[in-house]
């Protein structure tokens, strides 16, 4: 997971470069394709469940699972891009929204809150933590600022397998839900919406957007339970993300 999360961060940090006012998402798919594929790897969501691109780009109002294509980033949008590697039998799965030129005050506050849901999960995640401490770190934190997390999607289990057991709710009660033990592999995502809570996919039967049309956040690490805490596989920096 560490060579395939590898590649995942260096994916993550070129739709970065990427998102700029002008681009076409469909073009950015296909630069990350080919970093993948030059690296050695295969993109873990081309195909997957019949997905036809290898990133999930999903912008402003779309939460999750947004198909590449002839949209192009304008100023002002906020663009969650979801990467996977696999490599060496092993999958590396992250995702970060970026900010498309100036934004809102109110955009830029929902996507510091949403990784900052992501960072307090992940500093919990060691052996004995039970999933529902997760999901309590996650929905206190989102919804002491005002949000709704998405109950619709999940994070999950992964490792030899893009989708494995247990699925990790961003919503939860301490104490509750399986215990995760040393060797676990885990993606960790939180996804925050502005307004309603809930969820509607639209017509090609993939991407998930807010009912209301209220912009949404998304930030995922992948990891490895330890004996003393946790490894991050796909440890990429969010230095200048809030800038």
């Amino acid at each position: 997971m560490r060579a395939s999360g590898a590649i995942v961060v260096d994916a993550l940090y070129l739709c970065r470069e990427l998102a700029q006012p002008g681009a076409r998402t469909r073009d950015i798919d296909a630069r990350i394709e080919e970093l993948i594929r030059t690296a050695g790897a295969k993109p873990s969501f081309k195909g997957y469940n019949g997905y036809p691109s290898s990133v999930c780009i999903s912008i402003n109002e779309q939460i999750v699972h947004g198909i590449p294509g002839e949209r192009r980033l304008v100023e002002g949008d906020i663009a969650s891009f979801d990467v996977g590697a696999y490599l060496g039998g092993y999958h590396g799965d992250a995702a970060l929204t970026v900010a498309v030129g100036q934004i809102s005050a109110e955009a830029h506050r929902l996507m510091r809150t949403t990784y900052e849901c992501l960072e307090r999960a992940v500093a919990l995640v060691g052996p004995g933590v039970h999933i529902g401490d997760i999901g309590a770190a996650v929905q206190t934190h989102a919804e002491s600022r005002g949000y709704h997390v998405v109950r619709d999607f999940t994070g999950h289990g992964v490792g030899r397998k893009l989708h494995e057991r247990p699925q990790i709710p961003n919503f939860g009660k301490p104490g509750r839900g399986p215990r995760v033990q040393p060797g676990d592999g885990l993606a960790i995502e939180p996804m925050l919406n502005m307004g309603t809570i809930a969820t509607k996919v639209l017509a090609d039967n993939w991407t998930v957007v807010t009912y209301d049309g209220g912009l949404s956040a998304h930030y995922e690490r992948s990891l490895v339970v330890t004996d003393e805490g946790c490894e991050v596989t796909t440890p990429w920096s969010a230095d200048g993300l809030f800038d």
